[in-house]
């Protein structure tokens, strides 16, 4: 492609760069590029290929608004099958061909004489481009463990997100840190086939039942034959979400009768007192995410799980060694041990008006104005950005709403002849000293813990603290006058 001069230019190609993309086109924009780092589109589902890997939100709502699918195979989709979905919808709406793949953004640097966004890549090109719509995701940085001696193991060592599948478990002794999201989807998969394994627990997570199962030939073709019926379920499940979001943003006390039924989930599954006790979580249910499995405890049970609680002293050429002094012998080492969510939302050097650094405007916390607009930063718009994260139901409709904001802005840049628009320094400082406030009454901030949530100063910069249907209302119109606009 020898162009490298467009009118929007979009970052990553997961469900959010994917989507962007779509709806420009529907909407008559066909001079953009779309860059992604990988060697394939899918984003997170495509990097977090580990055994057991599925969704925690139902297929039929965790999928776009506009191509609802039928044939989902299970009610939580697996991760070949969501992957086999974002590679659909991009073939669907003639989206490869605006695809450039191994292509990873290095900086980006606006020119606000021209009003135009220089991105600077790996390959060594630079493209041009008046907007830029940043998808490259918050759950795209895996982080790992700040433990001594960590490049010291003389074993096989991998993170989650970037699993080692040439390397081959049976019969090994593994290690596998963290007991979060990955771990408990991990965890069941692999300890059938390992000769040991040894998992290392910080803090018991809140777990509950997971309602899965497979969708029946006769749901899936009633489905496709009555769409309404496929759209009535989706429907339904959106509003069973959106209950939950009252107990977390408004009356976390309401969380009190979900942690019975955790509690008593957790009673029925794990007979053994002493192991149960070191499974009961001791925080306040929705603090940190809470999980969904239904083969979690039946795995920890096994006869060749070890569960440690004892915190990890050191990695050394052998093992893990436990502040009590016992040394963990180990062929491999999993870290289950998430992402930078919090601190490290921009991947690159992004330079703004006046050669401002978005590192260094954030240096207290990540902010933007809807998630989307950062005053400084004019025609950069993000799709998941700061506070747009959620603890209760689908991300994308969270994407849908954004990209549809962005869209808005778009047209009014084409239809009013603009050369940029760049969110009011008031404006997104009254948004989010508004949003902090309704922060500090959820259960993410109130509840008492530490997570991933939160930066090292406590300040929430990921999760947005109310229903999904607020937000989309408030992205249902371009606000230009929120915006200095420069013709």
């Amino acid at each position: 492609m020898e162009n490298h001069r467009f009118e929007q230019l979009i970052i990553g190609a997961g469900f959010a760069g994917i989507c962007a993309g779509i709806q420009l086109k529907k909407a008559g924009f066909d001079n953009f590029i779309i860059l992604e780092r990988g060697s394939h589109l899918g984003g997170t589902w495509r990097d977090n290929n580990y055994p057991g890997a599925a969704c925690d939100v139902e297929s039929h709502l965790y999928s776009f608004s506009f191509e609802q699918n039928p044939n989902w195979s299970r009610v939580f989709g697996p991760q070949q099958e969501i992957l086999n979905y974002i590679g659909h919808c991009a073939e669907k709406y003639g989206l490869n061909p605006y695809i450039q793949l191994n292509t990873s953004v290095e900086k980006l640097v606006f020119d606000e004489e021209q009003g135009v966004w220089q991105v600077l890549c790996n390959n060594g090109k630079t493209y041009f481009a008046q907007s830029v719509i940043s998808c490259s995701g918050g759950l795209s940085q895996p982080a790992l463990p700040d433990i001594r001696g960590r490049d010291d193991f003389k074993g096989t060592m991998f993170h989650s997100a970037k699993w080692n599948h040439s390397y081959d478990l049976k019969g090994k002794t593994v290690a596998v840190i963290g007991t979060g999201a990955s771990a408990i989807q991990i965890v069941p998969a692999i300890v059938p086939v390992v000769k040991e394994l040894q998992l290392f627990q910080r803090t018991p997570p809140w777990i509950m039942p997971k309602i899965d199962g497979d969708i029946s030939a006769f749901r899936r073709n009633m489905y496709s034959a009555l769409p309404f019926m496929r759209s009535f379920y989706r429907w339904r499940l959106y509003w069973f979400h959106e209950l939950a979001a009252y107990g977390f943003t408004r009356h976390p006390a309401l969380l009190k009768f979900a942690s019975k039924i955790s509690a008593l989930f957790l009673k029925r599954n794990v007979k053994d007192e002493a192991l149960r006790k070191k499974l009961e979580p001791s925080y306040t249910m929705g603090c940190k995410r809470v999980l969904l499995s239904n083969d979690y405890y039946p795995a920890v049970q096994r006869e060749n799980l070890h569960l440690i609680t004892e915190h990890i002293d050191e990695i050394n050429n052998t093992g893990i060694k436990t502040k009590d002094g016992v040394q963990h012998n180990l062929d491999a080492i999993v870290f289950a041990t998430g992402f930078y969510a919090a601190e490290g939302v921009v991947m690159f050097d992004v330079r703004g008006r006046n050669g401002v650094s978005l590192n260094e405007a954030w240096k207290d916390g990540a902010e933007a104005y809807l998630g989307t607009s950062v005053a400084g930063f004019p025609n950069l718009f993000m799709v998941v950005g700061p506070n747009t994260g959620l603890g209760h139901s689908s991300m994308i409709l969270m994407i849908e709403a954004q990209v549809h904001y962005i869209l808005e802005a778009i047209k009014l840049m084409k239809n009013e002849n603009l050369k940029s628009v760049d969110v009011k320094t008031e404006t997104q400082k009254a948004f989010n000293e508004d949003l902090q406030q309704k922060l500090s009454k959820t259960v993410w901030q109130s509840g008492g813990c530490v997570s991933w949530y939160q930066t090292k100063t406590g300040k929430n910069v990921t999760l947005w603290p109310d229903f999904t249907f607020t937000f989309m209302k408030k992205t249902k119109k371009f606000e230009a006058e929120k915006y200095e606009l420069v013709r």
